[in-house]
């Protein structure tokens, strides 16, 4: 049995848009995965707020570069892992470009390659965040210009992924936010997602 470890934040935890609550087992995309490949022990790892390497002063330690080494040696041995990051560090307040939130993910790719092979690695890049996610009723620490730098982080991953030997897939080909906060998958998101990841996981053998 393949044992992979699905690193996110919280479209991978699974958090209802709006309600902060969690998608049961079943509904949210790790476990459907799951429940698709009996061969494959997939590991759990998404945390709501989770960036590549940005340090929220409020909510400290939320860091993938901090944590990917934790739940490395947690988890060992790893025949693969599933990466995806980049929403969180689109908020305003670390005013960060795509380039600059590529080169975090580069640096959380430096630690799963200390212990996986990168053509075992799968990272996605995120869904869009939706035009009216800074609204105060939704989430106002995104902004105008944090909906602009999510819409380029396909094909700056993607450039990282080929440049790595990383496998790609892009979210928001198979999913968009729902319109509940502009920021979340709703159930139909993550089922989509997920048969996208099935596919792209058998394509890549370790499944």
């Amino acid at each position: 049995m393949a044992n992979i470890l699905a690193f996110g934040d919280s479209n991978t935890w699974g958090l209802v848009p709006g309600n902060k609550g969690r998608y049961p087992w079943g509904v949210r995309w790790t476990s459907i995965v799951q429940e698709n490949l009996k061969q494959v022990n997939l590991i759990e790892d998404g945390l709501c707020g989770r960036t590549t390497v940005f340090e929220d002063r409020e909510r400290p330690h939320l860091r993938g570069t901090e944590l990917l080494p934790i739940s490395l040696e947690k988890n060992y041995p790893l025949d693969g892992a599933v990466i995806m990051l980049g929403t969180n560090d689109c908020k305003s307040f670390y005013g960060a470009d795509p380039k600059t939130i590529g080169e975090g993910l580069e640096k959380c790719l430096d630690e799963l390659e200390k212990y996986i092979e990168p053509q075992n690695i799968l990272v996605i890049s995120p869904i869009r965040l939706g035009e009216d996610v800074g609204n105060p009723e939704k989430d106002p620490e995104f902004n105008d210009a944090s909906v602009e730098t999510s819409r380029h982080l396909k094909e700056e991953y993607r450039k990282i992924a080929l440049k790595r030997g990383n496998r790609f897939l892009a979210a928001s080909d198979y999913a968009t936010a729902s319109s509940v906060d502009d920021e979340h998958l709703d159930e139909n998101g993550h089922k989509e997602l997920a048969g996208a990841i099935i596919g792209k996981l058998e394509e890549m053998r370790i499944a």
